[in-house]
Parts: structure tokens; C-alpha cells; sequence
């Protein structure tokens, strides 16, 4: 596990350009965020200074700035978000199977996100299947409710397990993305299956590192938070409006660390695993029916493999952005 460590240590390192692209572009939604915010709020703040609206008309306003925030995140998540964090994936990929660092990684992974998938709807449909598949699987292999359900006293300790295995599905899928990358079959939905079936061979240290790290990722996060809190405790003795602006400081800083710089960190460490741990090994019948018989999703992966179904068919072309304009 060791090893693995100082290898994903190495290979996060060589891809510092996606880092510090995330990083930017984290950066730049922390501000924009703030402005939206900061506007809503002065505007509200002055309508109703002038009378000019009530209460309740100022709450259900809030609510829909809120609302169409919430919508318009989700959205950039799907669409931009979600495709430098594939375009990453895939130079991970390349660097753990080759040993080479792409000479453009920001182009060599958009490269390589058009040429697997044509739109980015494409791609969030396989991860989703693969998600779940993942998730229904670690349920079943790890039952600690089982085992200790006539000891009540292990109940929470039970369910912060079960999160963290949870957690953990969110981090395995993008394993299992990455090894689509460095497959050459040209069927998504096949490549995807295959590389659940090798998670299901090497489950045991891959979940096993992923939990781990996934504990440290949030320790770290809770001594960072601890470390900054110290600059909103003193503007707090200025005024108020100054110990608002340090906590929303505060709050920036952290999630643009977590996010930009520990998360990565983080997938590149379960990739790096997963990579590794399932090199030699193959696809078989064997654990397929293990897999299928602790996920039912698992048999909607493996009918659209066999039957070779686009993976862009349950979305209409209307909805779709291209690829090649959204990275």
C-alpha cells in the first residue's frame, strides 16, 4: 500500500497542470459565487429598506436565487466540471500504464475524452451505471450489519463504516474510468463492464486503500479548517460585517484546498491501485456472476455490453453539448 502511495505521490506531481486548472477553475466559481450572493443580498437588503417588497416576497426570492444557483451548478458541473475531472482521469491513466507524461496533458486529455466518448452525456451515463454497480457491490461483500446487529452499541460505529464505503464508490468509479482509458476496446459500455469485473478481483486492497485514504482525506481537511479558522476569529473584533467577510474568506480557501488539491490527491492514490492491482489480470465468468449476484445493475451493464448499445442513446441530441467545445 506503501508503494502505491509513493507511485500516485509521484504521478499527481506530473499532472500538476490539471491541478492547478482546477484549482483555477474553483477559484473562479468561489468568486462568482460570492458576487451572485453578494448582489442577491444587497439588492434584497435595499428593496426592503424602501418598502418596496415584504418579507415573504424577499424569502420565496431567495429561494429562487438559491434554486437557479443550485441548477446552474449542476449543470456546469455535468458539462465542464465533469469533463476536465475525465480529461484528468486519463492522463492518470496513461502515466501509470506507460510511464510517460503526455507532452500537452490539458490537450492529450480532451484527446482522449472525444475519442471514448462523443458527448459529455455519453460519459455521465456510463458512470452513473458504473456507480451504482460499485456501490450495490461493496454493500454486499462488506455486511458489518450482519455480523454485529446483536451489539447496539456498534450500530453508529456500523453506519460511519458504511458511509465511508459509500464515499469511497465515488472515487473507485473514476478507478474504473481510467481503465477504460487505457483499453482499446471502442465499446464504453464492455470496457466499463470489464473493469467492474477486475474491481470485483481486486476489491479487497482497492477498498481497502480507498477507506484509508478516504479517513485521511478528512482529517486533512478537518486540520486545514482548523488552521484558517484563526484569521476569521480576528477580524472578528473589527465588526461584524468584517468577521462575515473573514468566515466567507475562510470557507473559500478551504474548499478550494479540498478540492483543488486534496481530492485529486485522492483519486490519483485509488487509481493508481486499482491500475496496478489489476494489471495482470482478466475478466472472467466467475467473478462476473459474483458481481451480478450482489447487484442487480450490474445485469443492465452486461446487456448493454453484449448488445452493444450506443451509450449516448437515453438522451436526445437537443441536450447534448459536444465534447470537443466543452473541455
Amino acid at each position: 500500500m506503501a508503494l502505491h502511495f509513493r507511485q500516485a505521490t509521484r504521478v499527481y506531481g506530473k499532472t500538476l497542470p490539471f491541478v492547478l486548472l482546477r484549482i483555477g477553475i474553483g477559484l473562479l466559481l468561489g468568486i462568482v459565487s460570492v458576487l451572485y450572493f453578494g448582489a442577491i443580498l444587497w439588492v434584497g437588503h435595499r428593496l426592503l429598506e424602501a418598502g418596496t417588497i415584504s418579507g415573504w416576497i424577499a424569502a420565496i426570492g431567495l429561494v429562487i436565487a438559491i434554486g437557479l444557483f443550485v441548477w446552474g451548478w449542476r449543470l456546469f458541473s455535468r458539462y465542464v466540471l465533469y469533463l476536465v475531472k475525465a480529461g484528468h482521469i486519463a492522463v492518470i491513466a496513461h502515466i501509470v500504464d506507460t510511464g510517460e507524461v503526455p507532452t500537452n496533458q490539458l490537450q492529450y486529455g480532451k484527446a482522449q475524452v472525444a475519442d471514448r466518448f462523443a458527448e459529455a452525456s455519453a460519459l455521465f451515463a456510463v458512470d452513473q451505471v458504473v456507480k451504482a454497480v460499485v456501490k450495490q457491490f461493496n454493500s454486499g461483500v462488506v455486511s458489518f450489519s450482519r455480523l454485529f446487529s446483536a451489539v447496539p452499541s456498534l450500530k453508529k460505529l456500523i453506519r460511519l463504516v458504511g458511509k465511508a464505503i459509500a464515499i469511497a464508490a465515488s472515487y473507485i468509479d473514476e478507478a474504473i474510468i481510467a481503465h477504460m482509458f487505457i483499453t482499446d476496446d471502442d465499446n464504453p459500455w464492455r470496457s466499463a463492464r470489464d473493469g467492474v469485473v477486475l474491481y470485483g478481483k481486486t476489491w479487497k486492497p482497492v477498498l481497502g486503500s480507498t477507506m484509508l485514504i478516504v479517513l485521511g482525506l478528512y482529517a486533512a481537511a478537518f486540520a486545514v479548517l482548523l488552521a484558517l479558522t484563526p484569521i476569521a476569529s480576528v477580524l472578528s473584533g473589527l465588526s461584524a460585517t468584517v468577521e462575515v467577510a473573514g468566515w466567507v474568506v475562510v470557507g473559500g480557501v478551504f474548499l478550494t484546498v479540498y478540492t483543488g488539491l486534496l481530492k485529486p490527491w485522492v483519486k490519483t492514490v485509488v487509481i493508481t491501485t486499482f491500475l496496478v492491482e489489476s494489471r495482470d489480470k482478466t475478466p472472467d465468468s466467475e467473478t462476473s456472476e459474483q458481481i451480478a449476484a450482489r447487484s442487480d445493475r450490474f445485469q443492465e451493464l452486461v446487456e448493454k455490453a453484449d448488445g452493444e448499445t450506443p451509450v449516448d442513446q437515453p438522451h436526445q441530441p437537443s441536450e447534448r453539448p459536444a465534447l470537443q467545445n466543452s473541455l
